[in-house]
């Protein structure tokens, strides 16, 4: 009985070896901080501790240094995901839901053929010879998308001051991909297109954004996940567009070039004063 007892455990330390020896490790040790986490939820906010408030539309310019971990890495590596990559595949596989541009209300939902359409990768269909038959046959090509075109993000958010704590927070409310592309084949139209892709319910992606990394350029045994990179403000991003009288209309509507900045400028002091005017020194 011992001897059967012995050969049992000498054989399961032999197939564990082997097992391990098998799986090459590439690292000194193993990632499970960030893929066990969970998003820290909002604390409620009453309406009546809400003294101020303010809807703010930004753009987030993913050719700027600062952002260049949202855009890399173009193709999927291990477990690392550029937005739009992890975007995609919380839409296909998370049942994230994406909503419609028409509008930045979070409404209309959108399908996934209706995402493809917005890359230009639908499926085409050709006539191809058989070569058994010698006949034209259909044969459906599968389209190609190249999230590699999203280079700008926009980015929906409501800045409130809380009288209860005595603090101006940020709240983001939804994220827009935006696609800048060269049409091909297209000689009507000059340059660079740019499209709105999809709205993503700010708060409906935390769970996910929350158990992937970004890459950290200072620190690889510091890496924090995407939801720690908008819930930190770990981005550069200039302001397009405040709530206004005008039916929300954005700064490129009313004036233009080296104004457009210097407004995007003084909306973002007014924001700041506001809360130091407050105070008495």
């Amino acid at each position: 009985m011992k001897k059967s007892l012995l050969l049992l455990i000498g054989l399961a330390l032999f197939c564990s070896a082997n097992v391990m020896s098998q799986t090459k490790a590439t690292s000194v040790y193993s990632k499970n901080h960030i893929k066990n986490r969970k998003p820290i939820p909002f604390s409620n906010i009453r309406e009546s501790d809400v003294m101020w408030s303010k809807l703010v539309w930004r753009i987030v310019d993913l050719r700027e240094k600062m952002n260049l971990p949202m855009y890399y890495p173009t193709t999927p590596q291990d477990d690392r995901y550029s937005l739009i990559d992890l975007l995609m595949y919380g839409i296909e596989n998370e049942g994230l839901t994406a909503y419609s541009t028409t509008d930045d209300e979070f409404k209309e939902p959108m399908t996934l053929d209706e995402i493809h359409a917005k890359f230009d990768a639908q499926a085409d269909t050709i006539m191809q010879r058989n070569r058994l038959t010698g006949e034209l046959e259909p044969v459906i090509i599968p389209g190609e998308m190249h999230t590699d075109d999203v280079k700008r993000y926009m980015v929906k958010e409501q800045w409130f001051f809380d009288k209860q704590t005595s603090t101006m927070q940020v709240r983001i409310i939804g994220i827009c991909p935006i696609r800048e592309y060269v049409k091909d084949g297209d000689t009507a139209m000059d340059g660079v297109q740019k499209k709105q892709l999809f709205w993503i319910y700010f708060p409906e992606a935390r769970p996910l954004l929350a158990t992937h990394e970004v890459f950290n350029p200072f620190n690889d045994a510091a890496r924090y996940s995407f939801d720690d990179l908008f819930m930190k403000r770990r981005f550069s991003s200039y302001i397009t567009q405040i709530s206004n009288v005008h039916n929300n209309r954005g700064i490129s509507e009313y004036t233009v070039g080296i104004n457009s900045m210097l407004e995007a400028e003084r909306i973002k002091n007014d924001i700041f004063e506001y809360e130091h005017d407050l105070w008495e020194w």
